[in-house]
């Protein structure tokens, strides 16, 4: 009997990306290569500019949620009806052929995974952080990078946890590491420099390696996010 192929549920959280929306929707139709990629999830935090309207003009489901990453993410996965969940930030472009790279991760019996990253800039400082996503440990992952899991295990693991306002990605997928095999696809997610190029690449990239930092040494959701706001989001 021939095993089933499972579906693929991408899952976008959002809120007011109109600039990014539509691109990240183009290059997912344009990169699919299978049939089981059944549904784009765009889940809407509250978006009060066209970013609703774009999305459902790419066809995507659109679905409300509250306000937070981590919150979005998890209602996505419940309304999720694919048996592969597929998160992917709005400025991240997933490659031609995502969709089969992840299927055949999935047929060897591995499931959860990522793929490596790199910036849509010539810097060879951000070039060489790109670079270190090959390597397949927790310090190495982050959210843009996107990620793939089976929904039975993500469920069993609680999903997200939702008293990250930030980090919760990385937070995720240390606890991924710890119960299953992670793949690292040797393929690219192109993700938006546009963070760096705001807020200077070296000052940013410190700022990010003091939260992970925090994290080992076993700082707080709430400290994590204090920080982040003080350094980073103002």
């Amino acid at each position: 009997m021939q095993k089933e192929v499972p579906n693929i549920s991408v899952i976008i959280p959002v809120l007011n990306e109109e600039d990014y929306i539509q691109r990240v929707l183009a290059k997912i139709l344009e990169n699919t290569r299978t049939d089981q990629v059944m549904e784009i999830l765009v889940v809407d935090g509250g978006s009060t500019d066209q970013t609703v309207f774009f999305a459902q003009k790419f066809g995507a489901r659109v679905i409300s949620s509250e306000k937070g990453r981590a919150k979005q993410m998890n209602w996505g996965a419940k309304n999720a009806s694919g048996d592969i969940l597929y998160f992917l930030h709005v400025d991240s472009l997933p490659p031609p052929g995502f969709d089969t790279q992840i299927l055949q991760v999935f047929e060897k019996g591995i499931p959860a995974g990522c793929f490596r990253l790199k910036f849509d800039s010539p810097s060879p400082f951000l070039g060489f952080f790109a670079w270190c996503t090959k390597i397949n440990r927790p310090i190495c992952r982050g959210g843009d990078q996107s990620l793939f899991v089976d929904k039975e295990l993500f469920e069993t693991l609680g999903g997200f946890d939702e008293n990250y306002k930030v980090y919760e990605d990385n937070e995720f997928i240390g606890r991924l590491y710890k119960k299953t095999p992670f793949k690292v696809i040797n393929d690219y997610v192109e993700t938006s420099a546009r963070r760096y190029m705001e807020k200077g690449m070296v000052r940013l990239q410190y700022h990010f390696a003091m939260i992970h930092l925090k994290y080992y040494l076993g700082k707080g959701p709430e400290n994590i996010y204090d920080y982040y706001r003080k350094n980073i989001a103002l």
